[in-house]
């Protein structure tokens, strides 16, 4: 039995929000992690408390490697190991055209998107690794379709980290595939939160909607329930695979 404590990052909105929630009502002891939402991540712990769930807030920049070590160690004390993690924290860097886009824009969405997702990951696989001692567990990935359509004339620089993320994830889940660790990515389209009007766009879901073959966002709702379904026993013999939730497109 792998443990039953997940951290979840960039926990305070959104789809981690919604990942989270389901986790607890799922049976998880649950990890929020959050860079800056200190309020929301507290009333998000407040909720799954008063539902009888488990839960504590973690503040912690994932693009740096001393805040990661101390979120990992503390759920170590606070929680007990880790056998779920859920990538979740990222950036868009906002929506520009490659021949504009600056060098620090660059640094931080691959410093959030792409080393957050490897440091984590590295700390949760010394810890659930049967080579080092663990019982196994899973991480989930969450990238984006932009992926695979590119971003073309919004975030090229986004959906390049998100294809360095899937990469990362088909091999991690190589290495450590006879370690008892399944690594997946669960890729979410056009789906329904902050994002959009955050990158600069807040019409982006209405102008966009039309486009989706299934004629509609998502919600971070049905993500989150991909996203613990790949963490399930259910999905236990998926490995190195991305799941794509985006209505068809």
């Amino acid at each position: 039995m792998t443990s039953r404590v997940a951290i979840v990052t960039g926990a305070s909105a959104g789809i981690g929000s919604a990942t989270a929630s389901l986790l607890a009502e799922r049976g998880y002891a649950i990890a929020i992690n959050y860079r800056s939402q200190k309020e929301e991540a507290r009333k998000l712990c407040e909720k799954i408390a008063t539902k009888g769930g488990r839960a504590v807030t973690v503040q912690a920049d994932v693009a740096k490697e001393e805040d990661v070590v101390r979120m990992f160690e503390f759920v170590d004390r606070e929680l007990g190991p880790v056998g779920a993690l859920v990538n979740n924290a990222g950036v868009t860097g906002g929506f520009t055209r490659v021949e504009d886009i600056s060098v620090k824009t660059l640094e931080e969405v691959f410093a959030a998107n792409v080393t957050g997702t490897i440091l984590c990951s590295r700390e949760a696989v010394r810890r659930m690794s049967t080579r080092h001692g663990g019982s196994g567990g899973v991480i989930v990935n969450v990238t984006s379709i932009a992926s695979r359509t590119g971003g073309a004339g919004e975030w090229v620089h986004y959906a390049a980290s998100k294809g360095a993320v899937e990469t990362f994830t088909r091999g991690l889940a190589l290495e450590v595939v006879n370690e008892g660790i399944r690594v997946n990515a669960v890729s979410p389209g056009l789906i329904e939160t902050g994002i959009h009007a955050a990158a600069g766009d807040p019409e982006r879901l209405k102008r966009m909607a039309p486009s989706i073959p299934m004629g509609r966002a998502g919600t971070v709702e049905e993500v989150a329930e991909a996203v613990a379904w790949m963490l399930s026993d259910a999905a236990s013999y998926i490995t190195g695979t991305t799941l794509e939730v985006g209505g068809g497109r």
